[in-house]
């Protein structure tokens, strides 16, 4: 299928065959789906608006930054975890302050284990102490994420 078929999937579909579109649109890595993305992000459906927020990830948009990081307030912990990778895959610098709220508050470890991820691929001094600081979490799992993720760090 083609990049004007998942499109228009994406913009007149129901239920499985956006979510399948979003998801397919991203894979493609094609600029010219960044707009139906972007306006998907918006949509009733989670896994449409969870895909295409990854996918606006996949595509590296910089547009989107401020749609994903509204996305970051999403009921769905799923939506809000996509949200955060999509952040880390731009390297959306302007992001880096909300994945450190999210790191900080977020009810859902996968979120935050996410947001450790994508903080370390953002980089800066900001992120740095915020990776810093959650190596001494008291959850293992994201003490050792955060390790991992300041270790990248240092190295860049």
């Amino acid at each position: 299928m083609g990049i004007t078929e998942l499109i228009d999937d994406l913009k007149k579909g129901i239920g499985m065959v956006k979510v399948k579109a979003a998801s397919e649109l991203g894979k493609l890595r094609d600029k010219r789906a960044e707009k139906a993305l972007i306006d998907a992000l918006s949509d009733s459906n989670m896994g449409v608006r969870s895909n295409a927020a990854f996918a606006l990830g996949e595509l590296g948009s910089q547009e989107a930054v401020p749609q994903l990081m509204e996305l970051l307030k999403d009921p769905e912990e799923r939506v809000r975890k996509s949200a955060v990778k999509a952040l880390g895959m731009v390297g959306a610098n302007k992001g880096v302050a909300a994945l450190i709220q999210i790191l900080d508050n977020d009810t859902s470890q996968i979120v935050r284990k996410s947001a450790i991820r994508s903080l370390g691929q953002i980089g800066g001094p900001l992120a740095l102490e915020a990776v810093e600081r959650a190596v001494s979490n008291p959850d293992i799992m994201l003490a050792n994420m955060a390790q991992q993720a300041l270790e990248k760090l240092k190295k860049n």
